[in-house]
């Protein structure tokens, strides 16, 4: 029997004979760097090394912010490439820094220490489940309307290490006290799963007079990264905490904004 090439069968037997492009390949050996930069991450931390534990987690969050635009860029996504991120986003951005929190501060509590590091990881796994169970839903209003729903699972792993950035930068043994991290853990935790709308890439427009400026804004911070890592991480902490209250009006801006376009025709008419 001969078949069609063009048919649903042929195809199938071209990609078993050819096997998955390269530009399938790039985003997902992206994204398996990316789980093991957090998994480094746990070792360090078990070395007490911490300083090396949180770039591992950085490297992870950076290479986590690409994965997906490079498969976009490619035309590459998948729903292999999406499971395999969740996976990857809940050792690097969960199992990671509640490993490493539990480790430098919270095993000294007296009681529900390792509880309060439960709570980042269980509640990041929440969040990814949420958004693969709604990754066909249609209706999504924070996503339509270039929003976030809770904030996402790398940026509530770097939240959750603010107080071992202070400490890194004070040497204050005061931030690693466990009753000043177990309840900004819990904080974290509950933002990750929270439906506070929180800004998107997609939810921001650049002014074309402003591009040089932004893209210099970038560049510097990179810089900052490199030469003052932890102070900048907390600077990069207090802006986006500082930040949440503006993207909860805006989203509230852009629903009326929403329904009253939804109610124009029906008044017209």
């Amino acid at each position: 029997m001969v078949t069609d090439p063009a048919s649903g069968d042929g195809r199938a037997a071209q990609r078993r004979i050819g096997g998955i492009p390269l530009r399938a390949f790039v985003p997902n050996a992206i994204t398996a760097l990316a789980l093991c930069f957090g998994l480094s991450a746990v070792r360090f931390g078990i070395d007490q090394l911490w300083q090396l534990a949180l770039a591992s987690i950085v490297i992870a969050g950076l290479l986590d912010g690409i994965d997906g635009r490079i498969a976009r860029l490619l035309k590459a996504n998948t729903r292999f490439g999406a499971e395999l991120d969740s996976l990857s986003d809940v050792i690097a951005f969960g199992v990671a820094p509640a490993t490493i929190l539990y480790l430098w501060s919270l095993d000294d509590a007296p009681k529900f220490g390792w509880t309060a590091a439960l709570s980042l990881t269980v509640c990041c796994a929440l969040r990814l489940a949420r958004f693969n169970a709604n990754i066909d839903v249609a209706d999504q209003p924070h996503k339509s309307a270039g929003f976030n729903t809770g904030v996402p699972a790398p940026a509530g792993a770097g939240l959750a290490l603010a107080p071992m950035y202070l400490w890194l930068t004070t040497d204050i043994d005061l931030f690693r006290q466990w009753w000043i991290v177990m309840p900004w853990v819990v904080f974290v935790a509950v933002l990750m799963i929270s439906n506070l709308a929180t800004f998107n890439w997609s939810s921001f427009r650049l002014r074309r007079e402003w591009r040089l400026a932004a893209i210099a804004v970038v560049g510097l911070t990179g810089a900052a990264l490199v030469t003052a890592p932890w102070q900048t991480l907390i600077a990069i902490s207090v802006v986006y905490l500082g930040l949440m209250p503006f993207s909860i009006m805006s989203y509230a801006r852009v629903k009326r904004q929403q329904k009253a376009a939804a109610t124009e025709p029906s008044k017209g008419a």
